[in-house]
């Protein structure tokens, strides 16, 4: 069987699509390929790897990419943009995509304030991150059943 492959596309992979593309490994099972990069990678903000490992979820071989590393080399069944200055400024064709869907999440490292607050902000996004991968699974299992 043919992996459904994936890219999760933010600003600075270094966070939301960080996490969704660790929740999707996660989750995905054998049937996905979770892949993610960035517009302008900045590294992995250490937040990020922070709260995925409260829950357990593993970033193990995970690292800021650029987008450029898969423009025209890879084929995706999907680009999922996860932040919408990555939607503005990824290119509206994309070679080699199938579907592309937009699910915008607050930036995370823009918060302000003490460690604790940014934290509490990270946790926010994961959690949500988290739902909306677990929810996009549900519908694509759905879909197949329905064929």
């Amino acid at each position: 069987m043919k992996k459904v492959k994936v890219l999760f596309l933010c600003t600075g992979n270094s966070a939301r699509s960080q996490m969704a593309e660790a929740f999707l490994r996660h989750y995905g099972n054998e049937q996905y390929e979770a892949y993610s990069a960035g517009v302008e990678p900045h590294g992995i903000n250490p937040f990020t790897e922070m709260v995925m490992d409260e829950i357990g979820i593993s970033m193990e071989g995970q690292y800021s990419k650029d987008l450029i590393e898969y423009l025209g080399k890879e084929h995706f069944s999907y680009l999922i943009t996860v932040c919408s200055n990555a939607e503005e400024r990824c290119p509206s064709t994309f070679p080699g995509v199938s579907n592309r869907l937009s699910w915008l999440f607050e930036d995370p490292a823009a918060v302000d304030g003490p460690d604790e607050l940014k934290l509490d902000k990270f946790r926010q996004v994961r959690d949500q991150v988290e739902t909306k991968i677990k929810e996009w699974l549900a519908d694509q299992q759905q879909g197949e059943s329905g064929r």
